[in-house]
């Protein structure tokens, strides 16, 4: 768990020297630098029928698409969200243009760390010390495409400080922290004792199918985190349980 918290500072940092590299050169070599840099976030959904294996994007909650040229399961049998630069393709014949909206070339796919929150148990007079286990080293949010709660998983883009001492930190999502409003959530930062002095940017996905359903509406998700002046910081997003795991259309 652990070492990809780690894993993830590192695959941001060199995502920001992509976008810097981008920017200082220029086009006279002819490299399209459009493949740089992600155009999308999805989700990646492995499917088995039967015999066949294969796996679909799902853009948001409405459009899915059809990667042309894949089929196995690029992470196994176990759904993840990632950045995927694409370029849209002709629907081959025998794939169904009602069920997925356009067939892409996937041109590059890197996972985003993709967790699943810890549901913790309220106390009674709402106070629950989760500081020993899960830290309070601060962190900041990126106002940007990549900080989301879409097709069920709130995405966020955060920035933090790390260091080179082969210390990896912790991310995690609390739940059921609050008895009045089971949509407040926590991230929470543990850096285990790491004293550390550079600045890097990171990303982390967490699936909230354990939230409680919320019957087809959409609610307020309200998110806390500790941040840099030692205050804890509230953003809301939107949010309604996943079709297929509410049990509003039974």
């Amino acid at each position: 768990m652990k070492k990809y918290a780690k894993k993830t500072l590192l695959a941001a940092a060199a995502l920001v020297t992509l976008t810097s590299l981008q920017s200082c050169l220029n086009n006279d070599d002819n490299y399209d630098y459009s493949l740089v840099m992600p155009n999308a976030i999805v989700t990646v959904k492995p499917v088995t029928d039967g015999e066949k294996e294969y796996f679909y994007l799902q853009l948001n909650e409405q459009e899915k698409l059809w990667p042309d040229g894949n089929s196995s399961h690029p992470y196994g049998e176990k759904e993840v969200r990632a950045f995927v630069n694409y370029t849209e393709t002709d629907m081959p014949d025998d794939v169904d243009g009602e069920v997925y909206s356009q067939a892409v070339k996937i041109n590059w796919m890197d996972s985003i760390l993709t967790k699943t929150p810890v549901v913790c148990q309220a106390a009674e007079d709402g106070n629950i010390s989760t500081s020993d286990k899960y830290g309070t080293d601060p962190v900041s949010l990126f106002n940007d495409w990549m900080t989301n709660v879409e097709d069920g998983y709130l995405t966020l883009h955060f920035f933090t400080l790390f260091d080179n001492t082969g210390i990896s930190h912790e991310l995690n999502l609390l739940l059921g922290l609050n008895p009045d409003d089971p949509y407040e959530v926590y991230f929470k930062h543990n850096a285990h004792g790491d004293n550390p002095s550079k600045q890097g940017e990171g990303f982390v996905a967490f699936c909230l199918k354990d939230l409680p359903d919320t019957g087809g509406e959409t609610v307020d998700l309200t998110l806390k985190f500790d941040t840099f002046s030692g205050q804890t910081k509230t953003v809301k997003f939107k949010y309604r349980t996943r079709d297929d795991w509410s049990t509003a259309a039974d």
